[in-house]
């Protein structure tokens, strides 16, 4: 597999820890390192983070901007919390499900967890080292970021859409390497999309695109893969092929985290899940001990039961 070439990473071991961390808004929709609200999906990755976020519409930022950075920093009397005490771990080989409603903080974590926003207090961590201590590029070339859809301006191939993950290992305006080739193409296999190199991307269905953007993701070669409700506007079919894959990719090494309005896919294919409400972690773990009826129902206040039917665990409200 291409992303884990030279990994530094033993199975089950460590990836990313977040310790103690509080993140607080009063925001207008405040983007990522632009600081741009509402910024066009994928026009580079920041913005696509800055697009979606938890926070209301209505909400006024009074927070700091660091123009040399871009870092978002977030301090006022009046800011409220959008993360509260966090403590997590990500590890690698495993595909941990962030499960939470609307509101929840979600999208916030993320942004804190790729080094889009600098948390009020606490750190995150990538490999024992806090993420203040990277360059942009370096952490582009270890964390990747699969938005929940993507829609093209131009009519690129699906070969040079995957071809883009490879540019925080290039310099300048430098051409592809034959290194670069053999990564954008065993992405593609990855993804079972290896006849399809050719195709517009543009043309494809919704769920061959989000694949196209898993691609773009493992071609990065990252350690980590961070995916915002990937599967959010694809049908059933399509859906339990973007889970499949994803899981399979965690399981060869990398660690992979997930936004998941569906407890269910939480439960058929992750390994560990954490669930967020109002800003605060209610519950972290492996998936078959934490997911429980009394948990789900503090989680959405409203009866749930687990049930177990033809072989597999379901919830139902």
């Amino acid at each position: 597999m291409a992303c884990d070439t030279h990994r530094p990473f033993k199975d089950g071991e460590t990836l990313m820890s977040v310790r103690n961390l509080s993140f607080y808004y009063g925001g207008r929709r405040s983007g990522g390192r632009g600081g741009k609200a509402d910024a066009k999906p994928d026009a580079k990755p920041d913005a696509e983070l800055g697009a979606k976020h938890d926070v209301g519409p209505d909400a006024v930022h009074s927070g700091k901007h660091d123009g040399r950075s871009g870092v978002l920093h977030n301090a006022g009397h009046h800011s409220r919390p959008a993360l509260h005490g966090i403590n997590l771990e990500f590890k690698a080989g495993r595909l941990c499900g962030l499960l939470g409603p609307n509101g929840s903080g979600k999208t916030t974590l993320f942004k804190c967890c790729l080094g889009f926003n600098k948390p009020d207090q606490g750190s995150v961590e990538l490999g024992g080292r806090p993420l203040r201590e990277f360059s942009q590029r370096h952490l582009a070339s270890h964390l990747a970021y699969v938005p929940q859809e993507h829609q093209a301006t131009f009519p690129f191939l699906v070969r040079e859409m995957v071809e883009m993950g490879r540019t925080p290992h290039r310099s300048g305006f430098s051409g592809l390497t034959e290194k670069d080739r053999h990564v954008v193409a065993h992405a593609l296999e990855l993804v079972g999309l290896s006849e399809l190199a050719e195709e517009n991307y543009s043309r494809l269905s919704g769920g061959q695109r989000q694949l196209v953007l898993v691609a773009r993701a493992l071609a990065q070669e990252a350690f980590m893969l961070f995916l915002d409700e990937p599967t959010s506007s694809l049908d059933f079919s399509n859906q339990l092929v973007v889970w499949e894959t994803v899981r399979d990719i965690a399981r060869q090494g990398m660690g992979a985290v997930i936004c998941c309005h569906d407890p269910n896919h939480i439960l058929w294919f992750c390994d560990e899940v954490a669930v967020l409400k109002h800003g605060r972690l209610l519950a972290s773990g492996p998936v078959k001990s934490t997911i429980t009826s009394a948990l789900l129902e503090e989680l959405y206040e409203r009866p749930v039961t687990i049930a177990d039917a033809w072989g597999k665990t379901f919830i139902c409200p």
